[in-house]
């Protein structure tokens, strides 16, 4: 445990692909707010929109002489603007969260006036010009845009860390972050806010910044992000193609570099209110998206983490345009986990439901490597692998389809079947197949038997291919035992 407070409270270097925004600290008259990113780059790849960046405020109070300011309600309305900045300042203050103890009257003060804006905003009862506007974007970007800790399993050795034995990160600065979010999430919904005028600020570079702020491992923080990113893709439409570039790009880098990323399934969450809302015919941007970088994402280890969301979207694309199906279900198979059985489970369930999306023309198209890997399932020694294959037979629209094809698919599956009846060890295994069994045998009795009856020459074969090897080796034997015998020499 003190290994792992040491650990957090030490910082990474920040890596950014963008220009830094500058902003004013605690402690100097001005702070740099890097990249919130855990990885960086060189600044000369900044965004050729870099010019956009917002420009440093004025520098606000000094920590420990931060004054109580009156609320806008209370002074004389051509006042307002002025005390209106002069409060956006108190909230540029970054306060010191290590020391509970530490600048207690500080981070109240901040804290009231945080409340105060988010109040004011959620009114509407004060118009904000652009500069307002402006400085307001400053603030939250001051407060939110940082470095993140170290990820609590970096440096352990370690490929991923029990859930049960480490407790979710809490990020000790929430109580200001919670309401600097807030601020951001009302300024981005209010019908006040002119989306001509605040896409000067809420860029591509910001944009990007929220992106790497999804890697907190603060669950309450990925929340807020999720929300704030959703409503932006919602309202400013300019940004739609650059925001679904960008996550494509995170998914890139969690598949085949990194594999570790905190907030995988909350952009998957977007992206599932995302695809829902794909326009037919469907462009073939998204069918790339889904085959390059969607299908993909059942290769990490650590699907288990974001895999309700994953196959959410899956399915969405084969509901919207059921000839993705077959891709899909090929995309599913290659990334067939070979010794991983809790993994298996999940792609059983996922298959489950994209085949209940699937037409009978792609299913065709894929069912004889897909019943040779669901035979593979069904013989498996873990209990629950072959369970859940077992399983698709209470699916009435996959057994229409098996019905349909029935004359391909049960030769490819019925020496699985034959084998789970003579040899699996759990019982609930043993019954559904047999179950199984007799729905085949009912749909149709002639194919059932020259299927059994291919079984047994085979098994028939088997046996004399078994009993010639014996044979062989025992002549072997025999013919080895001569030659020792005749070639023997005694010596005294």
């Amino acid at each position: 445990m003190f290994n792992k407070i040491i650990k957090r409270s030490n910082k990474k270097s920040s890596k950014s692909e963008f220009n830094e925004i500058s902003a004013n600290g605690v402690r100097s008259a001005e702070v740099v707010v890097n990249h919130a990113s855990r990885t960086a780059t060189n600044p000369a790849t900044a965004n050729s929109d870099a010019h956009n960046t917002l420009q440093p405020a004025a520098a606000p109070p000094v920590s420990g002489v931060i004054e109580i300011l009156p609320p806008l309600r209370e002074v004389a309305v051509p006042e307002r603007p002025s005390l209106f900045l002069r409060k956006i300042q108190i909230c540029c203050v970054l306060c010191d969260f290590s020391n509970t103890l530490k600048s207690v009257r500080e981070k109240e003060i901040k804290r009231q006036t945080l409340y105060e804006l988010v109040d004011i905003i959620q009114s509407g009862s004060f118009k904000f010009s652009e500069a307002m506007q402006e400085e307001l974007i400053r603030m939250v970007s001051v407060n939110i845009f940082r470095c993140l800790p170290p990820l609590s399993h970096e440096n352990s050795g370690t490929e991923s860390v029990d859930p049960e034995e480490d407790d979710s990160y809490l990020d000790p600065s929430w109580p200001h972050l919670q309401l600097v979010y807030e601020i951001l999430l009302r300024y981005i919904v209010s019908s006040e806010t002119d989306t001509r005028i605040a896409k000067r600020y809420i860029d591509h570079i910001f944009v990007l910044k929220l992106l790497d702020l999804f890697d907190s491992e603060d669950p309450r923080e990925r929340e807020y992000l999720k929300t704030i990113l959703h409503r932006i893709y919602g309202k400013f439409m300019v940004h739609r193609p650059f925001i679904r570039k960008a996550i494509n790009n995170i998914f890139y880098r969690f598949i085949f570099e990194t594999e570790r990323y905190s907030g995988i399934a909350e952009l998957l969450e977007i992206l599932g209110s995302i695809i829902n809302g794909f326009a037919l015919p469907m462009k073939e941007e998204h069918k790339l998206f889904l085959v390059r970088a969607l299908i993909p994402l059942h290769k990490p280890k650590s699907i288990a983490a974001y895999h309700q969301q994953l196959s959410y979207c899956i399915t969405q694309f084969v509901e919207k345009d059921y000839r993705l199906a077959d891709p899909v279900i090929r995309g599913l198979l290659k990334y067939w986990p070979v010794i991983n059985c809790q993994k298996e489970v999940l792609f059983l369930g996922e298959l489950e439901e994209v085949l209940e999306a699937s037409m009978p023309s792609e299913f065709q198209r894929c069912m004889v490597p897909l019943f040779r890997q669901i035979g593979r399932c069904l013989n498996s020694p873990h209990f629950q692998v072959s369970e859940r294959a077992l399983y698709l037979w209470n699916n009435e629209h996959i057994v229409n389809l098996i019905a349909q094809n029935r004359k391909v698919i049960l030769p490819v599956i019925f020496e699985a079947l034959e084998k789970n009846i003579k040899g699996h060890w759990n019982q609930a295994v043993h019954g559904l197949t047999a179950n199984v069994r007799r729905m085949f045998l009912e749909m149709d009795g002639e194919l059932f038997e020259e299927c059994q009856r291919q079984y047994l020459e085979k098994e028939a074969r088997a046996r004399e291919l078994e009993e010639q090897r014996e044979l062989t080796w025992k002549k072997l034997e025999a013919v080895a035992a001569h030659a020792m015998r005749d070639g023997m020499v005694l010596v005294n």
